[in-house]
């Protein structure tokens, strides 16, 4: 499948010194990781083909890091506030103060950022239980919402506590070519849409992660057609991708989880939403207790953790970026469907690729799990994990559990059978986790590759 290899060494390496250097490096990676000699080839073909994308994503890095470090410095980041409290929470400083930085590299007018949230779905929900009162409707403009928000808006089961149960509607525009069908985001606006639901990342679908131009262009156009509705977006695994936030081009709200991007890899647990004043306190009325809001909430040490991450956060991120480029181009090599390609302009960490069967996305899992660096020796499998409606399939050997920053895979049991990875909190290590997972997909016969 990959004849071309053993041209490449002549025409790419001519010079005799470069090539015995690059021979030299694998001898002395396969000390480490045993990989065929055909996977190297082909590593060291996407590796030329991809270099000229990483200078862009360091520009991204470069600005990003700015901001954070301009946050932290204007609200006067100090060493006391790293010092946790218990019980309620009162008087906690590190805690005001992160919500403050928070507020300002995302752009909004107040942040809520809170141990207590226990995941991305959590904070989504209680922004939906800020905003939303019995009677209103929200409008998702990006097709059906990712798995977990299913059971939580009602259009799937009757978990309880969902938002059907409160008289909350939901409708939804599918994309339209990947995009936002603005015209048929107008057909569906009455009196009752109270906020547009827009999901910056892929989910479980095979789409362009949506980028902050579609979601200023989808603002500015629907506010012309209804004034008095709030825009919220899922920020989950978009943060420090672009330049810019959504709350940047005139989004009210936003929510994620610390377990992914601005967590660095440093987070332990904990959410985050960001947005207008009015909605982030009305958010923390949600979270804990009306007249409690955002007075409550021991922090018990990790507020450290929490800052520090944010700290490390854009250059995990472009870490991730670039393994992710560079596992698009392999797969796409080796004849796979892949989206985002690997020249592509992303919006997200997450690299879809389409596997022929159940069997193939498997063994791609079980690869990317003995490329972990915690439970390394687990083989993975499908499972009813809580708030999905199939079966998943997870590859996770990560340090804090769920960290779908650090290298990662997961995919409905369903078809079409697309995976997902993401993550890495090195590009070496996403590197590294697929060079093993072909060679396992290659042991299993799965991939074919042609020998040296």
């Amino acid at each position: 499948m990959i004849a071309f290899a053993r041209s490449y060494i002549i025409k790419g390496y001519g010079i005799r010194g470069r090539k015995e250097k690059i021979l030299d490096l694998y001898s002395m990676l396969c000390k480490h990781i045993s990989v065929d000699r055909d996977i190297q080839e082909l590593d060291r073909l996407v590796v030329e083909d991809i270099r000229g994308e990483f200078e862009r994503i360091d520009g991204i890095r470069l600005v990003n890091q700015a901001k954070v470090l301009r946050a932290m410095q204007e609200e006067g980041l100090a060493e006391n506030h790293f010092a946790g409290t218990t019980g309620y929470g009162y008087g906690d400083t590190g805690r005001d103060v992160t919500d403050r930085v928070f507020a300002r590299v995302f752009g909004g007018e107040d942040a809520l950022v809170r141990v207590q949230m226990v995941s991305g779905t959590h904070a989504l929900t209680t922004c939906f239980r800020a905003v939303l009162r019995p009677g209103d409707t929200v409008l998702s403009v990006t097709g059906k919402p990712y798995d977990t928000l299913e059971e939580v808006l009602g259009i799937r089961g009757n978990a309880p506590g969902n938002l059907k149960q409160f008289g909350i509607t939901y409708r939804q525009v599918d994309l339209k070519d990947g995009r936002i069908d603005l015209e048929a985001v107008a057909d569906k606006l009455d009196y009752s849409v109270k906020l547009i639901l827009m999901q910056r990342s892929t989910g479980y679908d095979w789409r362009p992660a949506l980028s902050i131009e579609d979601i200023k262009k989808a603002v500015e156009y629907i506010k012309e057609l209804k004034s008095d509705v709030y825009f919220m977006v899922d920020n989950c695994y978009g943060e420090f991708l672009e330049e810019r936030e959504p709350l940047e081009v005139g989004v009210d709200i936003a929510a994620g989880s610390l377990i992914k991007n601005p967590g660095g890899g440093i987070a332990l647990t904990g959410g985050y939403i960001v947005g207008k004043k009015e909605l982030v306190a009305r958010a923390a009325a949600a979270l804990t207790a009306p007249g409690l809001g955002k007075e409550c909430g021991a922090t018990l040490g990790i507020t450290r953790s929490f800052l520090q991450g944010l700290f490390l956060a854009p250059h995990v991120v472009a870490e991730a970026v670039k393994g992710a480029v560079y596992a698009s181009r392999i797969f796409e090599r080796l004849g796979f469907p892949v989206s985002p390609g690997y020249r592509d302009r992303r919006s997200d960490i997450i690299q879809s690729i389409k596997f022929n069967s159940k069997e193939q996305l498997l063994s791609f899992c079980r690869g990317i799990q003995k490329g972990a660096p915690v439970d390394s020796f687990v083989t993975p499998y499908p499972w009813d994990m809580p708030g999905y409606g199939h079966q998943v399939v997870m590859a996770a050997g990560a340090f804090v559990q769920g960290s779908s920053i650090e290298l990662s895979a997961d995919a409905p049991i369903r078809e079409p059978y697309y995976g997902y990875l993401q993550g890495g909190l090195t590009w070496d290590h996403m590197r590294l986790g697929v060079l093993i997972t072909l060679q396992q997909m290659k042991n299993e016969g799965h991939i074919a590759l042609i020998p040296s």
